[in-house]
């Protein structure tokens, strides 16, 4: 996945992901995953297997953005590798705004993504920092 378009639909989809996730709108970011999926970071791990459980796992996500003021939440894609079949592991580096404009020291995850005729979806998320 490393087409001009196929980079096009992932930077439009980490778009919406991150409007999802400053704005507080559980709805799409469930709709953002796939199921069952993963987050793993070096201190817990969990899996969903709901939209639900998707949804519940990220509540408290736009009120901690709004407890330090970040508006957006801008997803710069440093790297894509593309894995067999419609898989690929996007290194995502995220630049935050706030309600002044000035940048916020962001937070680096990998994505496993999945893309089929819906476009893409998230399967893994790894939290490297």
């Amino acid at each position: 996945m490393t087409a001009p378009a196929e980079l096009d639909q992932l930077a439009d989809f980490f778009g919406r992901y991150g409007t999802a996730l400053t704005t507080g709108d559980v709805a799409v970011i469930a709709g953002c995953h796939t199921l069952p999926g993963i987050v793993v970071s070096d201190t817990y791990s969990f899996t969903f297997s709901s939209p639900a459980a998707v949804a519940l796992s990220f509540l408290g996500a736009a009120p901690a953005y709004r407890e330090q003021r970040i508006v957006a939440a801008h997803a710069e894609l440093a790297e894509v590798l593309p894995l067999p079949a419609s898989l690929c592991l996007v290194a995502v580096e995220w630049e935050y705004l706030d309600d002044r404009g000035e940048s916020v020291p962001g937070e680096r995850y990998r994505y496993l993504v999945r893309t089929d005729a819906d476009g893409p979806h998230i399967t893994a998320v790894i939290t490297t920092r």
